[in-house]
């Protein structure tokens, strides 16, 4: 099993309705292509984590395989998302680590 965590912060220059709305858009966008990638065992977008968080939006997601996570990064629907939270994010952090399960 392949965990893959993705962390962003929004850019400072959104206000507050455009991060409310960026974060609505990329939840829904990159949630959906679960059921569209094949290996995805879980896939969760959160936005606006507790206090504690120095991010805005997380990606937390698990799949079969190394196979799977790199199908799923080259998905029409995942590049899509993906070009979207380029546009209205920075400060990407990645962490990619395999688990026995």
């Amino acid at each position: 099993m392949v965990n893959h965590i993705v962390m962003w912060n929004f850019k400072a220059e959104l206000t507050d309705e455009q991060k409310a709305e960026a974060g609505r858009i990329i939840k829904e966008s990159l949630e959906a292509v679960k059921e569209k990638a094949e290996g995805v065992i879980s896939l969760e977008v959160s936005v606006n984590g507790l206090a504690s968080s120095n991010k805005d939006i997380a990606l937390i997601s698990c799949f079969e395989t190394v196979e799977a996570l790199n199908a799923y990064q080259v998905h029409p629907d995942h590049i899509k998302a993906g070009a979207y939270v380029k546009e209205m994010t920075c400060d990407r952090a990645c962490f990619d680590y395999e688990s026995r399960q």
